[in-house]
């Protein structure tokens, strides 16, 4: 079990999918609103969760004034787990789950710009594979001066972020590395 940690829906318990996930710790997911609550307001603004797991981000992002969120995880017990936190926080209908793989997903046509965009992949996925998923929203779902939050590896190497992005936070936190790209277009 996690909970949400501020906001509307704060100590709210959700539940985390069995196997096959990496849930943010509350430490990390403290950090990471924090600083994002340093940069900039999150009322009203429309969230994407990539490889969304239990979907604590997006529904923390929610909890926390957003007006809605995009959950995107390929492995179906996630997305089930995810639909059923959404509904028993009480965010349903502000929110989207889909079942599809991330890169699918972002070659698909948009059906809304992101203000920020969560990206918590396994940690077996290479820095390549981020660097297409990075380009790939930039083309066609980032709002201006969206924030893109990628959670991978503290080990990881290789440079993820294409042209059309400025990092403003490369941040270790045990066994994570959290990298904060902010989108100032191509």
């Amino acid at each position: 079990m996690t909970r949400i940690i501020a906001g509307e829906l704060r100590g709210r318990r959700l539940r985390v999918p069995d196997e096959g996930t990496r849930p943010t710790s509350d430490r990390v997911r403290e950090s990471v609103f924090n600083m994002l609550d340093a940069r900039f307001d999150l009322d009203g603004l429309w969230v994407l969760d990539l490889y969304a797991g239990s979907g604590a981000l997006g529904i923390e992002a929610v909890s926390r004034g957003a007006a809605g969120a995009t959950f995107v995880d390929s492995a179906r017990k996630a997305a089930t787990v995810i639909g059923a936190n959404v509904k028993v926080c009480g965010i349903a209908s502000s929110t989207t789950v889909l079942t599809r793989p991330v890169s699918a997903y972002l070659s698909s046509p948009p059906e809304r710009r992101y203000d920020l965009v969560f990206s918590d992949p396994p940690y077996a996925v290479d820095a390549a594979a981020l660097f297409e998923d990075l380009t790939k929203l930039a083309a066609t779902r980032l709002a201006e001066d969206a924030l893109v939050v990628v959670e991978r590896s503290a080990r990881s190497t290789g440079d993820i972020w294409p042209g059309g992005f400025e990092v403003v936070v490369d941040k270790n936190y045990g066994d994570t590395r959290v990298e904060v790209g902010a989108f100032v277009g191509s």
